[in-house]
C-alpha cells in the first residue's frame, strides 16, 4: 500500500514505508565502489566445456502465478540480469536501458529476464508484491511497465542461491575479482564465481548455452555492442 512520501534524492513520490525506510538507511552507505558504469567492457567469455543448458532449468513470475521452463526460450538469446530497485536510484535509469535493450534487439531473437535479489547493499529490500508497484509509480516512476520478465526475487549466491544462478555462474569464470566491502555483503560462503553486485548480466545462446558474462559496471550500450558483435560472429559461422 503506498502511503508516505520518500523525501530524499532518488525517491520523492508516493512509495512504501518499507520502501522509504530502506532507502534512507541504505543511501550513506552507497560509494562509487559500486556504481561506476564505465564505457569500458568488463566483459568475459563463458567456459565451452560445461554440460547442461538453461533449458534444464525455470522459475516462477514475480507475481506467482505462473512458473516459466526456460525451455521455452529454445533458439533464442537469453540475457539473464539480477537487478535491484534501490540500485536504479543510484546508476541512472537501468531499468528504463534494459527496456530499451529489449525493444531494440527483440527482433533480433534477445529476451532479457529479470531476477530481483536483495544481497547487495540491501538494495531490493520489498516483496515480490511492492516491486512492480515500485517501478511504476517510485523509480522510474510516471507508470513504467517492464517489457522484460521479472521473476521472484531469491538468492543468485550462497547456500539458499537459485539453481539457474549455481549453473550460469559455474559456466563462465568472474569478470572482476574483488567483492569490495564484505559489510555490503549478505551471503555466505564467499565463493570465486560469486556475483559481486547488482546488474551482473549472463548472455545465454540460442543453444541454451552460456555465451559470456558482464561485470555490473558495464553499461547497456557496451552490453548491446558485444550481443551484435556475437550475433554477427554467429552469422559467418553459420554462412561459412
Amino acid at each position: 500500500m503506498f502511503l508516505s512520501p520518500c523525501r530524499q534524492r532518488c525517491c520523492c513520490q508516493p512509495c512504501s514505508i518499507l520502501y522509504c525506510r530502506a532507502k534512507l538507511e541504505v543511501t550513506e552507505e552507497l560509494t562509487a565502489t559500486h556504481l561506476d558504469f564505465s564505457l569500458v567492457s568488463l566483459q568475459v567469455d563463458c567456459y565451452n566445456t560445461k554440460a547442461g543448458t538453461i533449458y534444464d532449468y525455470g522459475a516462477l513470475t514475480i507475481n506467482g502465478d505462473e512458473y516459466i521452463p526456460f525451455q521455452q526460450y529454445s533458439g533464442r538469446m537469453v540475457l539473464f540480469v539480477n537487478v535491484s530497485e534501490l540500485g536504479f536510484c543510484f546508476v541512472g535509469d537501468y531499468v528504463a536501458e534494459l527496456n530499451a535493450l529489449q525493444n531494440e534487439l527483440r527482433n533480433h531473437g534477445l529476451v532479457v529476464l529479470g531476477f530481483p535479489c536483495n544481497q547487495f547493499g540491501k538494495q531490493e529490500p520489498g516483496t515480490n508484491a511492492e516491486i512492480l508497484p515500485g517501478l511504476r509509480y517510485v523509480r522510474p516512476g510516471g507508470g513504467f511497465v517492464p517489457n522484460f520478465q521479472l521473476f521472484q526475487k531469491g538468492d543468485v549466491n550462497g547456500d539458499k542461491e537459485q539453481r539457474i544462478y549455481t549453473f550460469l555462474k559455474n559456466s563462465c569464470p568472474p569478470p572482476l575479482e574483488s567483492f569490495g566491502d564484505p559489510k555490503r555483503l549478505f551471503w555466505e560462503p564467499l565463493k570465486v564465481h560469486d556475483i559481486k553486485w547488482n546488474f551482473e548480466k549472463f548472455l545465454v545462446g540460442p543453444d541454451g548455452k552460456p555465451v559470456m558474462r558482464w561485470a555490473h559496471r558495464t553499461n547497456i550500450g557496451t552490453v548491446k555492442s558485444d550481443i551484435l558483435k556475437y550475433m554477427r560472429e554467429q552469422q559467418n559461422l553459420s554462412m561459412g
